[in-house]
């Protein structure tokens, strides 16, 4: 029998972003029995990297180790769209019903002002990781998610963001970013970066290991517990361990439910020419999407491919992970399909990759940090899907808490936010699946007629509100 793929090509296969990245993707060594740390971080990805980063940056002399199941950045961090947006996915009025307004706009100015400190740090760090500032163009197709951009807009001018951070913009304004089909008008957010996600996150995985820590890989976590992490390779005791799991969050003991796993697949092009981009756009290579309920999502590369993705796979029972589901043939039909429809001209470039990765969803959609100095255990996450920068906020947020630093982040509302477990199946399955169908329809709804989806908006009410 011929000998299978090597362990760095089988983790190649996981994105394109993996698959080119330049360097080796051969895994660090695993943990060979106990040891001891000051700070056991559970995570490879983009939270655990920032964590440890900003942690050995107010304190040079503390002993981290980051454990990770397979290599960094195996999970989203190394599989996502790309988008470095400065924004969280519950909204301002979330936090505003759990704390006050004012606070919740300081943590909305602080995840904006993510994206700039982002850039800073690849600069510093070295990181070649393509990271550009154009900007995120949303595009409205139909009149309901023209007037749901118009509100949208008014209400964040309402909040302290100026026209230079976010406006509306006309069908012919739109199109000057992006000359995507069938638009009637727009919306530029300026705090939002493309990078490539895959060399952002092993980049901070040398940076942090150049600040002193000690990255484990091929290690499985069994369980968190105050004081120690258990693992298919031993034990680390800690003074503080960290939970960076986001999805895989439901492979640890006794927290299945803790937050909710959701695929979304992605497709790569190949390197386009310049005529192509003379036809469709995208000089400034901002990020860029619609305003439909099923979410897509898409930028231009630093090499001129389109990375390009969206929702809708179906939820496994059980929460379950599984690799099939990243190569869902129907689910990269569709947003192939969609991909062409935005831009016609794309219709014969060559998909050279296809992927998907897994985010994840507390039950009330919020994005939390987490500390209890009593018990030693602290975490972050549930960012569904827009973690990039939100991670590092939340790492910096860490690093405040655990060494004691007095900053304003260790006050902001996403701070010891809770939220309850999701439901026992089959009701989970069943509200994430008719979720999903109630979302796809609203789409086709709306589209077809030009009029709101009343189910749509009831549904996206109940989410905020839950």
């Amino acid at each position: 029998m011929p000998p299978g793929p090597s362990p760095e090509a089988r983790y190649r296969e996981r994105s394109m972003w993996l698959d080119t990245f330049p360097g080796s993707l051969a895994p660090r060594p695993a943990l060979d029995g106990e040891t001891d740390a000051d700070v056991a971080i559970v995570g490879g990805g983009f939270t655990g990297m920032w964590t440890a980063y900003y942690l050995l940056g107010l304190d040079p002399t503390l002993r981290v180790t980051v454990i990770e199941r397979d290599i960094c950045g195996f999970g989203a961090s190394g599989r996502n769209g790309g988008w470095v947006v400065g924004e969280l996915a519950a909204g301002i009025g979330k936090y505003a019903a759990l704390a006050d307004l004012p606070a919740s706009l300081r943590l909305a100015r602080a995840v904006l002002d993510s994206v700039d400190e982002i850039g800073r740090v690849a600069a510093a760090e070295s990181i070649d990781c393509g990271y550009h500032k154009g900007g995120v163009i949303r595009f409205a197709r139909n009149r309901p998610q023209a007037e749901r951009q118009a509100a949208e807009t008014a209400h964040h001018h309402e909040l302290g963001l100026t026209a230079d951070e976010i406006r509306l913009l006309t069908a012919d304004e739109a199109r000057a970013h992006a000359n995507a089909t069938g638009v009637l008008s727009g919306i530029f957010y300026a705090p939002c970066a493309a990078v490539d996600p895959a060399r952002l996150v092993r980049g901070l995985a040398e940076a942090v290991e150049r600040r002193g820590a000690t990255i484990v890989e091929q290690t499985a976590a069994l369980a968190i517990e105050p004081g120690r992490v258990l693992t298919d390779r031993g034990t680390v005791r800690a003074e503080v361990v960290v939970r960076a799991t986001e999805a895989y969050t439901r492979d640890l003991r006794g927290r299945r439910r803790q937050l909710l796993p959701v695929y979304s697949l992605m497709i790569g092009t190949e390197p386009l020419p310049q005529s192509v981009f003379d036809e469709i756009g995208l000089a400034d290579r901002p990020t860029f999407a619609d305003d439909r309920y099923m979410v897509i999502y898409g930028q231009r590369t630093a090499d001129d491919r389109i990375a390009f993705g969206g929702r809708g796979v179906p939820y496994l029972y059980g929460s379950r992970i599984s690799p099939s589901i990243e190569r869902h043939h129907r689910s990269h039909e569709r947003i192939h399909r969609t991909l062409v429809d935005l831009f016609p001209a794309l219709s014969g470039a060559r998909i050279t990759h296809r992927w998907g990765g897994v985010l994840a969803v507390p039950r009330n959609w919020t994005p939390f940090v987490h500390f209890d100095r009593a018990a030693g255990t602290a975490g972050a996450g549930g960012y569904v899907g827009e973690g990039v920068a939100p991670s590092n906020l939340a790492g910096r947020t860490l690093a405040d808490l655990i060494t004691g630093a007095d900053s304003e982040r260790i006050d902001l509302p996403w701070v010891g936010v809770r939220h309850r477990r999701w439901e026992p199946e089959p009701l989970r399955w069943l509200g994430v699946r008719g979720s999903r169908w109630m979302l796809a329809g609203a789409d086709i709804y709306e589209y077809r007629t030009n009029r709101e989806a009343r189910t749509a908006v009831a549904l996206a009410r109940k989410i905020r509100n839950d």
